[in-house]
């Protein structure tokens, strides 16, 4: 028996058998473009800052032979998240490859300067592309109290108003909130549609749970979750990193678990498709019980 929760691929710290999700068919191919980011957030997962480059700028020629596989196992659509992807140079060069080889691209903003600064690049990508290109705008509450004790004194505005020259110069744009305040779903979408000014899709995410206190997910808890293995994350998607000081990218299982070595499936797609057992908390939390998914 395991010492500890997550500990063990196949059996969780009670003895039972972890829960393993098998690879379906591709439909998501994500680049994490970097962990650089404008802010540093109290809460991020991948502990983005304007400092932190444990995970380094992808360019536009490392992407091309994983746009190559990804089109050949029928994945219709490429996300971009970072860090903060439009601090990356090649940000905008590699959505243009991905709209111009027929994929739809999703790209994950916080909606402020270092998007802003580029705006007309974005607009020339939308004139070249505008069906298939999406943004998600990480907007975590509908208060900027709320939203600024996470990102800071000021984010709330500036996102907003990054979010309202989307809409209103024509782009698809979309909201990411948080779960992290309890109040009715409801309210919640009111609320946002009062502080952005109008209707504006808007997907909630789960939080991420604390280990210690998170259930591990077992072969039994798909039949009493009502849940199909095939709905999480993994079966459907995989992300492409490249590591500080590291010659190659690799390509790890999930878009919240870029740093453990155990979701680390090789160097290709095709190397990755591969059975991902639920070994880690974020697994429980935002992908089976909170139900989540990054994509589109």
């Amino acid at each position: 028996m395991p010492a500890a929760k997550w500990a063990d691929a196949e059996t969780t710290a009670q003895g039972k058998s972890r829960a393993v999700v098998p690879p379906g068919a591709l439909k998501t191919l994500w680049f994490n473009t970097g962990t650089r980011c404008n802010i540093e957030c109290a809460n991020c997962y991948i502990e983005s800052s304007p400092r932190n480059d444990r995970l380094e700028y992808l360019k536009l020629t490392e992407i091309r032979p994983f746009l190559d596989e990804a089109r050949e196992m029928g994945a219709g659509e490429i996300g971009f998240t970072g860090g903060e992807p439009f601090m990356n140079p090649d940000l905008l060069a590699m959505a243009g490859e991905c709209l111009g080889r027929g994929f739809s691209v999703l790209i994950l903003t916080n909606a402020m300067a270092p998007m802003t600064n580029r705006k007309a690049e974005l607009l020339a990508l939308l004139k070249r592309h505008e069906r298939g290109l999406r943004l998600r705008v990480s907007l975590d509450h509908h208060t900027a109290a709320a939203h600024d004790a996470e990102r800071g004194a000021g984010a709330f505005d500036k996102a907003v108003t990054g979010l309202r020259w989307l809409l209103d110069t024509g782009f698809n744009a979309s909201v990411a909130g948080r779960t992290f305040v309890e109040e009715d779903e409801a309210v919640a979408r009111e609320g946002y549609r009062l502080a952005i000014g109008r209707e504006v899709e808007l997907t909630v995410f789960p939080e991420m749970g604390v280990a210690g206190e998170l259930p591990e997910i077992t072969t039994e808890c798909w039949g009493l979750l009502g849940k199909a293995p095939e709905s999480v994350m993994c079966a459907s998607s995989r992300m492409v990193v490249k590591r500080r000081g590291e010659e190659h990218p690799a390509v790890v299982a999930c878009t919240l678990i870029p740093y453990d070595a155990r979701f680390e499936l090789g160097r290709t797609v095709r190397e990755s498709w591969r059975p991902v057992a639920l070994q880690h908390p974020h697994c429980a939390s935002f992908c089976v019980l909170g139900g989540g998914s990054c994509a589109a």
